[in-house]
C-alpha cells in the first residue's frame, strides 16, 4: 500500500501551480474543471513519482490553523547544501522562512518556509 496523492485546497490555483513547478520541479498535468461544482485542480507530479493535487472552488473559507489536520509538506532535496541554497532562494524571493536551516532535535537538517498561501513546507536532506 502507498499514499497515492495528497490534496491541498488553495485560493490561487495558478500561483500555487507556478510555485511548486518553480521551486520543486513539479510537472503539472492538465487542468481539471467541473463547472457544476466550480472545482478546478491540477495534479502535480514530482521526480520520484509522488503527487500533490492542488484544487480550488468558489466560496473557499480560510481554515483555522490552530487545530488538527494538515501540518506541513516535507520535501527531501538531497543535501545540506541544497537545503541552504533553496532556503536562501526563498528568502531572496520574499517568502517567509520560519526556521533554519538547522538540525532539529530529532536529527533532521531542515528549514521551514511558508508557501504563497502560508502553508508550511519543510525542506530537508
Amino acid at each position: 500500500m502507498k499514499i497515492e496523492h495528497i490534496g491541498l485546497l488553495v485560493h490561487d490555483l495558478e500561483a500555487m501551480r507556478d510555485f511548486y513547478e518553480r521551486y520543486f520541479s513539479a510537472q503539472a498535468g492538465e487542468k481539471y474543471h467541473n463547472p457544476k461544482t466550480t472545482f478546478q485542480s491540477y495534479f502535480l507530479t514530482f521526480a520520484d513519482g509522488a503527487r500533490l493535487e492542488i484544487g480550488t472552488k468558489e466560496g473557499l473559507a480560510t481554515l483555522d490553523k490552530t487545530g488538527t489536520g494538515y501540518a506541513h509538506l516535507a520535501f527531501s532535496v538531497g543535501s545540506k547544501a541544497e537545503v541552504d541554497r533553496l532556503t536562501a532562494q526563498f528568502l531572496a524571493d520574499g517568502f517567509t522562512v520560519m526556521s533554519g536551516p538547522r538540525t532539529t532535535g530529532d536529527g533532521y537538517y531542515e528549514s521551514v518556509i511558508l508557501d504563497p498561501e502560508a502553508n508550511e513546507i519543510e525542506i530537508t536532506i
